[in-house]
């Protein structure tokens, strides 16, 4: 029997996982990533997994077929090189070929973690079963793939999918890119937060006024004390979902045209908010998306949460090594 790896890799944890050949899960892992540890630490711990996992489960190593890896930052999956992950301080380095080295000689695919998360919902998940997937994480900022008839869409340079760094039109918070009114400033977990506190700062009565009495309470303000306000009828976090859902519609009204997905799915963390953001959302996009697009597009939730990562880096990794040279 063949098994395949596939691996999540973020600024805090790293998921190893260890699926079937039919990508069933069998058993996974999470650890502290160790960033600061440098790139060779966090390199063999996630060997350290993967030998943990097959030890566990009575595998050979030699039984696997390929090793895939979801990295944050600009990367370069036909060379294997993380171009650019700035949260790691990574810059063109090969980690597919250290990896390798490192496993004995398996092959490694690594490709953005953004991608791969929605590669995975679009095999396994909410996006199984249609051609043309878009897919939106909504964490602590914003990022967009599209998988178009069971491939990624890179673009110039392996650089598509920022879709958190549209600008839009009336907004100047400074976004961590460097410009200002960026939509991940707005709908994205700390954008949900951040606009909810700034109209509590304006004087707004609201139960999360009453919850955080005070201004150092108030910076801890997640997304999910929004959604908890919002489900008690407090007024405030209703405007701020309802806010967030409409620039949200007006982001994907750009990118609907262009790239005439069957479906949409968000995920990451602020996707829990669920109906709360996805109600006006869908009220958004009407008037500013054309019917013909509209009638035939489905809005989903992403069904696969933490898993989504690692199932489609080892989808990732199953297909390109099924067409490596025999």
């Amino acid at each position: 029997m063949s098994y395949v790896i596939g691996v999540d890799i973020g600024g805090t944890n790293v998921v190893v996982g260890l699926l079937t050949g039919e990508l069933q899960l069998v058993r996974k892992a999470k650890q502290p990533t160790g960033t600061a540890n440098g790139a060779d630490f966090v390199l063999g711990r996630i060997a350290g997994m993967i030998d943990a996992l097959l030890q566990e489960e009575g595998i050979d190593r030699d039984e696997l077929t390929a090793v895939g890896m979801g990295n944050p930052g600009i990367i370069d999956p036909e060379r294997g090189i993380a171009v650019m992950a700035s949260n790691m301080k990574w810059y063109d380095l090969p980690i597919a070929e250290k990896l390798s080295g490192i496993l004995g000689g398996i092959p490694v695919f690594i490709d953005n973690d953004v991608r791969m998360y929605i590669y995975g919902e679009a095999v396994r998940g909410a996006g199984q079963g249609f051609r043309h997937v878009m897919g939106v994480t909504l964490g602590t900022g914003i990022a967009a793939a599209m998988i178009n008839n069971g491939s990624p869409y890179y673009g110039g340079s392996f650089m598509a999918g920022e879709f958190g760094h549209i600008v839009m039109e009336g907004e100047s918070a400074l976004c961590g890119c460097g410009l200002r009114g960026c939509l991940e400033t707005i709908a994205s977990a700390t954008g949900i937060a951040r606009i909810a506190r700034e109209r509590i700062a304006a004087g707004r009565s609201s139960l999360l006024a009453d919850w955080f009495p005070d201004e150092a309470q108030r910076a801890a303000i997640t997304a999910a004390d929004v959604s908890r306000a919002y489900d008690a009828g407090d007024q405030v976090a209703i405007e701020v979902m309802d806010f967030v859902g409409t620039m949200l519609a007006k982001g994907l009204s750009y990118a609907i045209p262009l790239w005439s997905p069957d479906v949409i799915i968000i995920g990451g963390g602020a996707a829990n908010a669920g109906e709360r953001l996805l109600a006006p959302l869908r009220r958004g996009m009407q008037g500013i998306v054309h019917p013909m697009y509209l009638d035939r597009i489905e809005i989903r939730l992403a069904e696969m949460n933490d898993d989504a990562g690692v199932v489609g880096s080892a989808a990732f990794a199953q297909a390109r090594a099924a067409a490596l040279p025999a």
